[in-house]
C-alpha cells in the first residue's frame, strides 16, 4: 500500500474507503458521487453569482508568497474560498471536505491540518500547462482535489480535460479525465504531474489541497 495510507480499524465509509484504496494503489481517485446532483447545482449557482460580482482574479504561478501571472502557462481566473465566511453552498462543501479529512486522519494517520480551496473558471481557449502542485519552498500539499461544476450535458468536445501523467513501469502514461459535472478527482500533490487542456466552453470547478503543518 502507498506510504500515505497506513489504515487502522475504523467504522467504515465505503466511499472514503474506495478513495483510500484508489490512491493507495494508483495515486489518484475519480469519484462520481462525492456530491449529489443537487449539491453540485447549488455550488454552480454560487460560483456563477460570485463571478457576476467581478470578484475573480487572474490565477498565478507559485504559492501566495511568490506569485507570478504568466498567461502562456495558465489562463484561469480564481476566487479563494474563506471557510470562516461562507454562504449556504460553501458550508455544505466544507462540511463534506471536513468529514473526509477527519476520516483520512483517523484511519490513515495522514496528518492533514490545513486545507485551501478556490473557485476556478477557465474561459474559452484557456488552459494550464503541465505542472506539479508543490513548490520548492512549500511541500505541505499532500492531496489535490478538483470538483467539476459544469452544466449537465458537458461533452468531450467541450475540452478542458484534466490529464494526469502517471508512471507505469518506468513509462509515462496519460490518464485523460473529462470534467463532467459532479465528478471529483483526488490525487497525490507531490507525485503526479498534470495539466488542463484548452477549453472550448467555459469550465467551472472548485480546486484545492489538503495540507500538513
Amino acid at each position: 500500500m502507498n506510504h500515505l495510507f497506513e489504515a487502522i480499524d475504523f467504522v467504515e465509509n465505503s466511499l472514503y474507503e474506495q478513495i483510500i484504496t484508489d490512491i493507495g494503489t494508483q495515486q489518484f481517485s475519480i469519484v462520481e458521487n462525492f456530491f449529489t446532483a443537487e449539491e453540485v447545482a447549488v455550488l454552480r449557482q454560487s460560483i456563477q453569482e460570485k463571478h457576476e460580482e467581478h470578484s475573480f482574479k487572474k490565477a498565478a504561478i507559485g504559492n501566495r508568497l511568490n506569485e507570478t501571472i504568466i498567461k502562456s502557462i495558465r489562463g484561469d481566473v480564481i476566487l479563494w474560498m474563506d471557510e470562516s465566511d461562507v454562504n449556504a453552498a460553501e458550508a455544505l462543501f466544507f462540511k463534506k471536505i471536513n468529514d473526509l479529512v477527519s476520516y483520512l486522519n483517523r484511519t490513515c494517520f495522514l496528518g492533514i491540518l490545513h486545507k485551501e480551496f478556490h473557485y476556478a473558471i477557465y474561459p474559452k481557449d484557456t488552459f494550464y500547462k503541465k505542472h506539479i502542485d508543490t513548490f520548492q519552498n512549500d511541500d505541505r500539499r499532500k492531496l489535490s482535489f478538483v470538483c467539476y461544476l459544469n452544466e449537465d450535458g458537458w461533452l468531450p468536445e467541450n475540452g478542458g480535460e484534466l490529464v494526469l501523467y502517471l508512471n507505469e513501469n518506468g513509462e509515462e502514461v496519460e490518464k485523460v479525465i473529462y470534467p463532467f459535472p459532479g465528478r471529483v478527482v483526488i490525487f497525490e500533490s507531490q507525485i503526479i504531474e498534470h495539466e488542463v487542456k484548452p477549453v472550448n466552453t467555459e469550465r467551472l470547478s472548485i480546486t484545492g489541497w489538503l495540507k500538513t503543518r
